[in-house]
């Protein structure tokens, strides 16, 4: 709109210059005689001569009053507007950050606290409180999971939360066992019975978590080599059974019950460093190619 208007100015001039004067100015159809913007008698003898001139330069000047006037209305609308759509945003931010997966998520690690002071009560209700919270730990696991994939509520900080309220439950789970040995009825009371699995465990769960973050930082197909398959997931099967079996017959005298524990808790240990190995030849293959 500027660029034409002093384009038509300097045009005007040029023909003032070089031309006779015209015959006296029409108004177009299209134009108003109440517009604000040109005001001039139709009768004036020097019409013919000022007529362009002045029209550019008032139409310029209309152009400037009329886009701060229009931008001095619609600065606050727009401004309300802008805030508007910001806060909408935050909502949705604030929306996403605490949604139900991720709620069962930190409920999760808070019942940690609740897992040890339960595990060291003497009495028929410890252990009891101890394997229900155990439980209810490993069916949120599944639980918040599902729900994000069926009602799409996943998130970032739910997606990193997740996997960390996991290990911080099992790794307590296994620390405590150890501190108490079990009696099996074959070998009897074995110190390093539930030492030697509960190792492997959280070491396959430390060198598993440094190599998805490892991942993370470079290209696409090594995050692809290390997402969960089916034997990590048979791995954490086996693994709560094994410890809610080991958490609801600590303090039984039913010797089967216990050594199936043990047993199974070997297996998921064997499951641990056999899925570590399945994922470090898919890290390889992708850097050899």
């Amino acid at each position: 709109m500027l660029r034409s208007g002093l384009a038509s100015l300097i045009v005007d001039v040029n023909l003032r210059r070089t031309l006779r004067p015209c015959a006296p100015f029409s108004y177009p159809a299209h134009f108003s005689r109440s517009s604000h913007c040109v005001s001039t008698s139709r009768n004036s003898s020097n019409t013919s001569l000022r007529f362009p001139i002045q029209k550019s330069r008032r139409r310029l000047s209309c152009f400037y009053s009329s886009s701060s006037s229009s931008s001095e209305k619609s600065g606050p609308s727009d401004r309300n507007s802008f805030n508007g759509h910001s806060q909408l945003d935050s909502d949705n931010n604030s929306s996403k950050f605490l949604t139900l997966p991720t709620v069962l998520t930190i409920g999760r690690v808070a019942a940690v606290p609740l897992l040890v002071a339960t595990f060291y009560v003497d009495s028929w209700w410890g252990t009891t409180a101890t394997t229900s919270i155990f439980i209810a730990a490993a069916i949120t696991d599944w639980l918040d999971g599902y729900i994000a994939r069926k009602m799409r509520l996943s998130s970032a900080f739910g997606a990193f939360l997740d996997p960390v309220a996991d290990k911080l439950m099992v790794a307590a789970t296994l620390i405590l066992l150890c501190t108490k040995p079990i009696d099996v009825a074959v070998l009897g009371s074995v110190p390093w019975l539930l030492t030697v699995p509960s190792i492997a465990i959280i070491g396959r769960e430390i060198t598993m978590s440094a190599v998805r973050e490892w991942a993370a930082s470079q290209n696409g197909k090594l995050l692809e080599a290390v997402a969960v398959n089916n034997l990590g997931k048979w791995k954490t099967a086996t693994q709560m059974t094994a410890l809610t079996i080991l958490l609801a017959s600590r303090d039984s005298n039913v010797g089967w019950l216990v050594a199936s524990g043990a047993g199974l808790l070997y297996v998921s240990a064997g499951l641990s460093v056999w899925s570590l190995v399945v994922y470090m030849r898919n890290i390889w293959k992708v850097l050899l190619k």
